[in-house]
């Protein structure tokens, strides 16, 4: 039975793709303030998802944990397709990642792989059922949270840089492929989170909250957006960086 939408098109039904994430716990809570009444969260089974479920219903949500691994691909369609078959999904929120440790990484290919396979290769798999799944029942939203960290490579953060760069390009011809088909693909790219608990040299003018993201997305969602950016002013910055020669980027405090 089709998921029923409010006069604004709020979701009432959600899919959280890395139901731990602060980001997507804080979407979700505003999602639930406007009207969703469904919630899952699929992640690897652990108590931090069980406690997460319990806050999300706690605030009224009807809220279901489902076992997802990024990095086993060949499970993606059987434990997403469940939830699909449970009724219609009006958002999917693709939220899984991990940073890596970049000077671990560097001298540790396979655990520099794994970083790939989570943020890439694991995304893909899991984007590409969603999207279908979305596709067959004819509407819905697919936000896929990227990272300005994608946007040039930083010697600070190059393999998760690098990542978060795939993903983002395959999300925007996603969004692409699926033009005119009523489904609708945004891809979120935050600054950095700061915010208690940041240390003081990782603060700065161009860091971001969860809550300033959720903010964010569910603007997006109300203007079918393709890119957000977060904060806004990101986009500006981002641009002048991209083209700043290498011999001088280099240079920079990134």
């Amino acid at each position: 039975m089709p998921a029923h939408k409010d006069a604004f098109g709020a979701p009432r039904s959600l899919l959280i793709l890395g139901g731990t994430s602060g980001i997507a716990l804080a979407t979700a809570r505003r999602l639930i303030a406007r009207g969703a009444r469904t919630v899952w969260l699929a992640g690897r089974p652990s108590p931090e998802l069980e406690r997460a479920a319990g806050h999300l219903r706690g605030l009224g949500a009807d809220t279901f944990t489902v076992a997802f691994d990024a990095l086993d691909p060949e499970s993606h369609d059987s434990a997403l397709g469940k939830v699909f078959v449970e009724g219609d999904i009006d958002l999917v929120l693709l939220a899984f990642g991990v940073l890596g440790d970049q000077a671990t990484d560097e001298r540790d290919p396979v655990a520099a792989a794994r970083v790939a396979q989570t943020n890439y290769t694991g995304a893909v798999s899991a984007g590409l059922v969603c999207a279908r799944a979305l596709q067959e029942q004819g509407h819905g939203s697919l936000v896929v949270l990227s990272s300005v960290a994608g946007e040039r490579a930083r010697r600070k953060d190059f393999i998760y840089g690098s990542s978060k760069a795939g993903l983002d390009t395959f999300a925007q011809g996603l969004g692409d492929a699926l033009y005119g088909t009523g489904v609708h693909v945004m891809v979120v790219r935050p600054a950095p989170l700061g915010g208690p608990g940041t240390a003081a040299r990782d603060q700065g003018p161009l860091t971001t909250t969860p809550e300033e993201v959720a903010t964010a997305i569910e603007l997006g969602l109300r203007r079918r957006s393709e890119v957000v950016w977060v904060p806004g002013a990101l986009r500006l910055v981002m641009s002048a960086l991209r083209h700043l020669p290498r011999v001088l980027f280099r240079r920079l405090p990134l």
